[in-house]
């Protein structure tokens, strides 16, 4: 956890980002780590969870990070969770809550409640489009024999 908080403190320092570090362990070993470097690279997805699941899973060479740890040094927003649950780590330690967070103005509150609300009353409206050419594409996956199952 150490080294994820100095990962947020770096990051912070050099203007990649807000103070957010992070890092995947597999075996006793560092394989991915990253800070948030959502403004160094003008990508909203930089954050630093994120960013460290990329570096894991590229050194594994796979899209799951199984038998691995993630230490963070905040608890994760509703993206980086998402991430987290998609990458399959073995379990995640964090630091700061989102609460902490929030008190110095990263509050994800409003992403919360716009799960709650119906798709197409939310802030960013949602409008289902060609459902059924869609779903052709879905029948072909599933027909697939060689197909990764998750």
């Amino acid at each position: 956890m150490q080294e994820a908080i100095r990962l947020a403190h770096e990051g912070m320092r050099n203007g990649e980002g807000g103070p957010f570090g992070a890092l995947v362990v597999k075996d006793g070993h560092v394989i991915g780590k990253g800070c948030n470097k959502v403004a160094a690279q003008s990508d909203p997805t930089a954050h630093a969870e994120i960013v460290a699941i990329r570096e894991a899973c590229r050194y594994l060479g796979h899209f799951q990070l199984e038998g691995c740890v993630l230490y963070t040094s905040c608890e994760p927003c509703p993206m980086c969770l998402g991430a987290i649950y998609w990458a399959r780590p073995e379990r995640f330690f964090y630091a700061c809550t989102k609460t902490d967070a929030a008190a110095i103005g990263f509050d994800d509150k409003f992403i919360y409640e716009e799960l709650e609300i119906p798709l197409g009353e939310r802030k960013i409206p949602a409008e289902q489009l060609m459902r059924e050419d869609a779903l052709k594409v879905f029948q072909q996956w599933s027909a697939l024999g060689n197909k990764f199952v998750f």
